[in-house]
């Protein structure tokens, strides 16, 4: 008997209906290959193939990270005998939230669980970003590509700065995130030069490709979240914090 076309549509769209379930979830996350950390939080919503839930500290779009928690059994994919659905999810999308407002939250995030194992390429760089290739078959997790063509497939990022640097310094304080919304080293600084998307600050701080540090400037009244994506000491002997911002820009 020919399947019903219209049948089968309803049945992956039932599928990919989000359903509101406040799951305890552990939020697993290597930033670099000398930091990782975890978190509690509690699912907002979920479906086969992804959820959403809240973060006391960041991460980007991009991103692997690890969940562990107790999916009921009709909405796995695989491991439908465990008491703990393990399952490597790629951040989608996100959106800041204001901690003082949202218990400790700083922001809301939304991905697509992508497999069992993370790829080959995650375990020398934990700091890569990747992004999906296409949906999976029904009833299947999404795929994704790596360049090696196994499984993920690193963001060009390549050519994505094409903006306007000013080229002046403003004065920031510089704080690295740890646990739960706190810091764990901070330093006054300032910008060698800095763009509506990123910046390059003057740092004695020794941080890796990878690590998450949140800038603020009184001059500006201004509150970001970046991303390291460089530390290169110049001609003059003094080190760099190239970072990109995530969630937000810079009010220029």
């Amino acid at each position: 008997m020919a399947e019903d076309p219209k049948a089968s549509k309803q049945e992956s769209r039932r599928l990919r209906e989000r359903i509101a379930l406040s799951l305890p979830v552990r939020i697993y996350c290597r930033e670099t290959i000398g930091h990782e950390w975890t978190e509690i939080s509690r699912l907002v919503d979920v479906t086969p193939f992804g959820a959403r839930f809240r973060l006391k500290r960041p991460t980007e779009v991009g991103r692997l990270l690890l969940l562990t928690l107790a999916m009921p059994r009709q909405l796995r994919c695989f491991d439908h005998v465990e008491d703990q659905y393990r399952v490597w999810s790629l951040v989608r999308d996100l959106k800041m939230l204001d901690p003082r407002a949202e218990k400790g939250a700083l922001m809301e995030i939304g991905v697509a669980f992508v497999g069992k194992r993370p790829p080959k390429s995650f375990e020398s760089s934990p700091e890569r970003r990747y992004h999906i290739s296409k949906s999976g078959e029904p009833g299947g997790l999404w795929i994704v590509q790596e360049e090696s063509g196994d499984m993920l497939t690193e963001v060009d990022i390549s050519d994505k700065r094409k903006e306007s640097r000013h080229y002046f310094p403003v004065e920031i304080k510089l704080e690295v995130f740890a646990d739960n919304g706190t810091f764990s080293e901070s330093e006054d600084t300032v910008t060698e030069s800095i763009s509506r998307h990123g910046a390059a600050v003057f740092t004695t701080l020794n941080l890796e490709a990878g690590r998450f540090v949140k800038l603020s400037s009184q001059q500006f009244g201004a509150e970001l979240v970046a991303v390291i994506r460089e530390r290169r000491t110049g001609a003059d002997g003094i080190s760099r914090l190239h970072l990109e911002f995530t969630g937000s820009e810079w009010p220029l």
